[in-house]
C-alpha cells in the first residue's frame, strides 16, 4: 500500500506533469517537423521538460522500489517514454536541418540566433571541419576559379552551391485567430500593371480559425514565427 510520502510524490508529479508542457513540446515538435527551415529553439520549454523528465524518472524508480501497483508504474513509465520520445525527436529533427543547411545557417545572423548554445557550437565545428576537409582533399586540386566551396565558380557572386531551405514548399496549417490580407505571392513575382509597377499574382486571402489550409510556407512564415499559425 502506498505511504503518505508516496501519495505526496504522486501529487507533486501530477502537478508538474500537467499536460501543458507536454502539449507545448508536441506542438514545437510538430512545427519543427513541418517547417522547411530551422525554427527558434524553445529553450525555456526544453529546460522545463528536462526537469520534468528527471522528476518522472525519480518517481518511477521510487514507485518500483516501494512495491507500488505495477499498473500505475507502467502508466507513469508510458508518460515518461512518450515525453522522452518527443524531446529526442525534436532535437534530432533540428540537428538534421542544421546538418543539411549548415553553411546557409552559419552565414545568416538571423538563423544563428534561433539555435541553442550547443547547436551553435556544433554548427561552427561542422562548418570549419567540413570546409577544411574539402579544401585539403578536393578543392586544392582544382583550378583556382573552381576552388570555392560555396560557388560553382569564383566569377559568380551567387552562393549557388550552398543548400538552402525551400520556403516555397506547401504546408498544411491552421490558424488560432482570424487572419486577413495574407498575400500568397511576393510582389516581386507579380506581373507589371499598366503603370509598369509590379502587382501581386494572387488576391490577398483570409484565414478562419480552426480550418485547415494548404499554402506555401513563405506566405505564412511570419505568422508561424509569431505563434499565430500551427503547422501539421
Amino acid at each position: 500500500m502506498a505511504s503518505a510520502s508516496d501519495l505526496g510524490s504522486t501529487d507533486d508529479y501530477e502537478a508538474l506533469m500537467s499536460m501543458t508542457d507536454v502539449e507545448l513540446l508536441k506542438s514545437a515538435w510538430r512545427q519543427q517537423k513541418a517547417a522547411p527551415e530551422i525554427l527558434q529553439f524553445e529553450s525555456r520549454l526544453i529546460k522545463r521538460v528536462r526537469e520534468q523528465i528527471q522528476l518522472m524518472e525519480e518517481t518511477v524508480e521510487e514507485f518500483t522500489e516501494s512495491g507500488f501497483d505495477p499498473l500505475t508504474v507502467s502508466l507513469y513509465q508510458m508518460d515518461l517514454d512518450r515525453t522522452q520520445f518527443l524531446l529526442r525527436s525534436y532535437l534530432r529533427i533540428r540537428l538534421q536541418k542544421i546538418e543539411k543547411y549548415m553553411f546557409h545557417i552559419f552565414a545568416t545572423a538571423e538563423l544563428l540566433t534561433r539555435l541553442s548554445k550547443e547547436e551553435k557550437w556544433f554548427i561552427e565545428r561542422c562548418c570549419v571541419d567540413l570546409q577544411t576537409h574539402l579544401e585539403k582533399s578536393v578543392l586544392s586540386q582544382l583550378p583556382y576559379t573552381y576552388q570555392s566551396i560555396f560557388q560553382q565558380s569564383v566569377i559568380n557572386d551567387e552562393t549557388d552551391m550552398v543548400a538552402k531551405p525551400q520556403l516555397d514548399t506547401f504546408v498544411v496549417c491552421k490558424t488560432k485567430y482570424y487572419l486577413g490580407h495574407i498575400q500568397l505571392e511576393d510582389n516581386a513575382d507579380g506581373e507589371p500593371d499598366g503603370s509598369g509597377s509590379q502587382k501581386p499574382l494572387e488576391e490577398p486571402f483570409e484565414m478562419e480559425p480552426n480550418v485547415l489550409y494548404f499554402v506555401r510556407y513563405k506566405a505564412v512564415k511570419k505568422f508561424v514565427e509569431e505563434g499565430k499559425i500551427d503547422l501539421y
